[in-house]
C-alpha cells in the first residue's frame, strides 16, 4: 500500500468513527427558539444573577438566559422571531396586584365625568361617549366634580369656587335624543336627568319629589337622591347589554397590554367571571386573571369543586384564568371619610369612620361583627382559599392584624398568602406584625400622587408619617404587593400605568412634581424595590413565584420591553418611561408604533 493509498484509507476510517458521533452531537443540540430578545439589558429579578444580555423563549417558556449574543445564536434558527433590543430594558412583566376590571372598561368606554366641572368639559365628555354607544343605550354613572374642590377648583380667572357647579340637562340634550342619560356627582348628592330619561320614566310633566325646577317651574333635569324622582328613573334604566360589557372588557385588555401588564389580581363578581371565560373561549383574553371573589363565597365555591388555582368552568388548575383568594372589607376609604381611624378625622371631629365587616346590609353600620369576619375567613381557608382584606385607617389596619394574629394561633402556622389590602394608614407598632404574620402588605404606590391633597387636612402631619409609608414595611421586614385599584374609586381616579405607581412609590410627587423632594419623603423606596415589588412578589402572592415573576429558563414567557433603563435613569424621568412590546405566555400581544419592530 503506498503512501497515498494509506492517507485515503486512514481518512475513510476517520470518516467512519466520527459520523456516528456527528450525528449525536447534532442531536443533542438545543432545538431553535421561537423568539430571542438580544443586545439588550435584561433585568431578571434573580439576586444570583440580576443581569443578561439575551433572552431565548420557545412556545409559552423561557428556555435560555444569556450573557452574550452568542450564546443566544446557538439556540436561534432560520424560523426564530429576532427582537433586537438595541439596548433597551427587558423585564418580567408586570402583574397588576389590585384591579376592578369591570369598572376599568366602563371608564374607558362609558361616560368618565370625574375631572369636569363645567358645561363645556359635560358637553365634550358626552360627545365622545354617544359616538361610541349604540341608539337607546343608556348613558348612566359619570363621577363628576371628582376634582372640583382640588386640582380644578378655580374658574378661569384662577378665582376660588364659592359653589360647586350644578350641570342642567339643557347642556347635554341636543346630543343626547337618541340616548337616555342618568348622570350621577361623586358622591352621588346629585343626579342629572336628561329629557329622554325623564319621558322614559314619565316625569316630563309630571309633579313629583325630587326634581329640581327652575324659576319658571321647568325640571333642569337635577334629581335629589333617596327621592320618589330617582326611584322612578333607576327603574326605567336599561342594563348594559352583554356585546357592550364585552366591548367595554376589550378596551381594558388592550390598555393592560399597552401597559405592559401580563396579569391582573382582580375583584372579580359571577357576571365578570363569565365573561372572563368568553374572552378567554374567544382568544382575546391577552392578560392572565387571579380572580378574588368575596370573601362570603368561600364555602359556596368549595361546595362546587373550586379552590384558588382552579378554572371557572373546568375547576382544573389553570395558570391563566383561575380563582384566587377571597376579597374582604374591614371599613371604607379616605376619600369619603369612611375609613377606620383610632381618633376622628380632623375636619370632621365626631366621625371615626365606619366598619364594613360583612355584617349587614346597612351601609352605615357602625358596630364591628368581627366574629362574623373571623368566620367567613375560617370558612374560606377551609375550602382552600386565603383572604385579602380590605383595610385603609389605622384602625381598621390594626383590627385586620388582630383578626390574623388570631387565625395564626388557631392554625398553628404562617398565614402565607393573606393580605391586608391597602394597608394605607399605619401605627408605629404595627409596622413589625406583618413579617411576624407571614401577611403581604397589598399597597397602591399612585394613592399617594392623588391623595396627598387632602390627607394631611383630614387626619393631620402626625397620622400622615405612616400613610403610604412602604419605607417603614419594608425596613419592618414586610413583603410589599403593589397595585394600582385602577379604575379608582367614585373620589378619585387611578392610572394603571406601572410608570405611575413606580414614579409615585420613588419620588412622593404628583405627576407635575409638586411638594419639591417628595411627600414625606423618609418613605421613598428605590426602583429596584418597587420593581420587585411588581413582579415576582406579586407572582409570589398569588403563590406562582416557581412560575413566572422573574427571568429564569424554564419559567413562563411573560416579559415586557421598556423603551428606557428605569434602573440607572434619573427617578424623576421615570413618568417618561414607554412600554415598547408586551409578551404573554410566549406570545407578543402588544407593540409600540414607533419602536424597534420584530422580525
Amino acid at each position: 500500500m503506498n503512501r497515498k493509498t494509506r492517507v485515503l484509507w486512514c481518512a475513510v476510517v476517520a470518516l467512519v468513527w466520527l459520523a456516528p458521533r456527528g450525528a449525536a452531537l447534532r442531536s443533542q443540540a438545543p432545538p431553535p427558539s421561537d423568539v430571542v430578545f438580544r443586545n439588550g439589558q435584561v433585568y431578571t429579578m434573580e439576586a444570583e444573577r440580576p443581569w443578561a444580555r439575551a433572552v431565548a423563549v420557545r412556545a409559552n417558556t423561557i428556555v435560555g438566559v444569556f450573557d452574550s449574543d452568542a450564546d443566544a445564536a446557538r439556540v436561534t434558527g432560520p424560523s426564530t422571531r429576532i427582537v433586537d433590543l438595541r439596548g433597551r430594558l427587558l423585564l418580567p412583566g408586570f402583574i397588576d396586584g389590585h384591579t376592578h376590571f369591570s369598572q376599568a372598561g366602563a371608564l374607558v368606554l362609558d361616560i368618565n365625568l370625574m375631572t369636569v366641572a363645567d358645561d363645556e368639559g359635560l358637553k365634550k365628555e358626552v360627545s365622545r361617549v354617544t359616538r361610541i354607544v349604540g341608539p337607546g343605550e343608556w348613558i348612566t354613572g359619570g363621577l363628576w366634580g371628582a376634582y372640583e374642590q382640588w386640582a380644578l377648583g378655580a374658574d378661569k380667572a384662577g378665582v376660588p369656587r364659592t359653589a360647586r357647579w350644578e350641570p342642567d340637562r339643557r347642556t347635554i340634550d341636543p346630543l343626547t335624543a337618541n340616548n337616555p342619560c342618568l348622570l350621577n356627582s361623586f358622591d352621588s348628592r346629585l343626579y342629572l336627568a336628561n329629557t329622554a330619561a325623564l319621558n322614559a320614566a314619565g316625569l316630563a310633566t309630571e309633579p313629583i319629589d325630587g326634581l329640581k325646577r327652575d324659576p319658571a317651574g321647568r325640571a333642569t333635569g337635577l334629581v335629589y337622591p333617596d327621592t320618589p324622582a330617582l326611584a322612578r328613573l333607576r327603574a326605567v334604566v336599561k342594563p348594559k347589554s352583554d356585546a357592550r360589557r364585552l366591548n367595554e372588557n376589550r378596551a381594558a385588555l388592550a390598555r393592560l397590554t399597552e401597559s405592559g401588564i401580563v396579569e391582573i389580581h382582580d375583584i372579580t363578581d359571577a357576571a365578570q367571571t363569565d365573561r372572563f371565560v368568553r374572552l378567554q373561549q374567544e382568544g382575546v383574553l391577552t392578560s392572565r386573571v387571579w380572580m378574588r371573589a368575596d370573601l362570603s363565597r368561600g364555602a359556596e365555591l368549595g361546595a362546587g369543586g373550586h379552590t384558588m388555582g382552579t378554572h371557572p368552568v373546568s375547576r382544573q388548575r389553570d395558570r391563566y384564568l383561575r380563582y384566587g383568594a377571597l376579597k374582604g372589607y374591614i371599613d371604607g376609604i379616605m376619600g369619603t371619610h369612611s375609613a377606620l381611624f383610632f381618633a376622628p378625622y380632623d375636619d370632621q371631629p365626631s366621625n371615626y369612620g365606619r366598619y364594613r365587616t360583612h355584617t349587614s346590609d346597612d351601609p352605615k353600620l357602625l358596630v364591628p361583627n368581627m366574629e362574623k369576619m373571623y368566620g367567613l375567613i375560617k370558612a374560606g381557608q377551609a375550602a382552600g382559599f386565603v383572604a385579602n382584606v380590605h383595610a385603609i385607617g389605622d384602625k381598621g389596619t390594626a383590627l385586620m392584624l388582630d383578626t390574623y394574629e388570631r387565625l395564626m394561633a388557631d392554625l398553628g402556622r404562617d398565614l402565607e398568602g393573606f393580605r391586608v389590602i391597602h394597608a394605607q394608614v399605619i401605627r408605629p407598632q404595627d409596622f413589625p406584625r406583618f413579617k411576624k404574620l407571614h401577611v403581604i402588605a397589598e399597597v397602591n404606590p399612585y394613592h399617594i400622587s392623588d391623595d396627598m391633597r387632602w390627607m394631611e387636612e383630614r387626619i393631620g402631619h402626625e397620622r400622615c408619617k405612616g400613610a403610604y409609608a412602604f419605607r417603614s414595611l419594608l425596613d419592618n421586614g414586610a413583603m410589599l404587593s403593589f397595585g394600582s385599584d385602577w379604575p379608582g374609586t367614585s373620589a378619585a381616579q387611578y392610572h394603571m400605568h406601572p410608570k405611575y405607581l413606580i414614579h409615585a412609590a420613588v419620588n412622593r410627587t404628583t405627576v407635575t412634581g409638586t411638594p419639591a423632594g417628595g411627600w414625606f419623603p423618609e418613605q421613598k423606596i428605590s426602583v429596584a424595590e418597587a420593581l420587585r415589588a411588581y413582579t415576582i412578589n406579586n407572582a409570589i402572592a398569588a403563590f406562582d413565584g416557581d412560575t413566572r415573576g422573574s427571568i429564569r429558563a424554564g419559567k413562563l414567557a411573560d416579559l415586557v420591553v421598556a423603551d428606557r433603563n428605569l434602573l440607572t435613569m434619573d427617578p424623576k424621568d421615570i413618568l417618561r418611561m414607554n412600554i415598547d412590546l408586551t409578551m404573554v405566555d410566549g406570545r407578543i400581544v402588544f407593540e409600540r408604533r414607533g419602536a424597534e419592530r420584530v422580525r
